[in-house]
């Protein structure tokens, strides 16, 4: 039976800087692109143009319940064949940003539906051109109020990160299980980058909280 190794954790600590700045690189980047193209979708499904808004519910929905990991398999494995073909690291990226742009969208779209129907006559009244009303007035106040939301996917981004190390990328569960087979000590790197998942997601869902409570008073 193997016992706890406190070597084993020190010397694993210079890779887990490592994953921890892969898996940071992910996130970020990952978040940027749902963000955006999340804003994309919802806009398409509000075009009154049947030939951009079906396309857009019918690629949305099935992206949204085909799981995250054969879309990752997808774009690794089958995109080649078919002359295309990115670094592990941006397929991972790119892989979870389109994910989870599906779900941004409906974040979105929420909001934009909650924006009073006053806003949207008064911009009528005063005459705005479409885009000034968009810009101006209601993404501003949509966005505004689903910002704890899309906090909250970020935290889930964050938490599906290490499914890419199914295709190789050496993030923080990926430089733990190759470490863990290099000095058999996987117990250890597996714990540490446990708790660092802890350390990282919890204080972000304290700040998701009170962002929510500071946009509602």
């Amino acid at each position: 039976m193997n016992t706890w190794d406190w070597s084993a954790v020190s010397g694993f600590m210079p890779y887990l800087w490592d994953g921890l700045l892969t898996t940071l690189r992910i996130l970020v980047l990952g978040s940027v692109l749902s963000f955006a193209l999340g804003l994309v979708w919802a806009l398409g499904y509000r075009t009154k143009t049947r030939y951009v808004r079906w396309p857009v519910n019918f690629v949305t929905e099935f992206i949204r319940n085909t799981p995250l990991l054969v879309q990752l398999f997808f774009l690794y494995f089958v995109l080649p064949d078919w002359g295309i073909q990115f670094s592990a690291i941006t397929t991972g990226t790119v892989a979870i940003g389109v994910h989870y742009s599906t779900y941004t969208a409906q974040v979105y779209r929420a909001g934009i539906d909650a924006v009073p129907v006053g806003q949207w006559e008064a911009a009528t009244a005063l005459s705005l051109p479409v885009g000034r009303t968009w810009n101006a007035v209601i993404l501003p106040q949509a966005i505004r109020r689903v910002l704890p939301a899309l906090g909250n996917y970020v935290i889930a981004m964050l938490k599906d990160t290490p499914l890419v190390v199914a295709i190789s990328v050496l993030d923080l569960l990926g430089e733990a299980r190759q470490q863990g087979g290099l000095t058999f000590h996987s117990n250890e790197t597996i714990t540490v980058v446990g708790i660092a998942f802890i350390v990282i997601a919890y204080p972000a869902s304290l700040l998701v909280r009170a962002l929510e409570r500071r946009l509602v008073r």
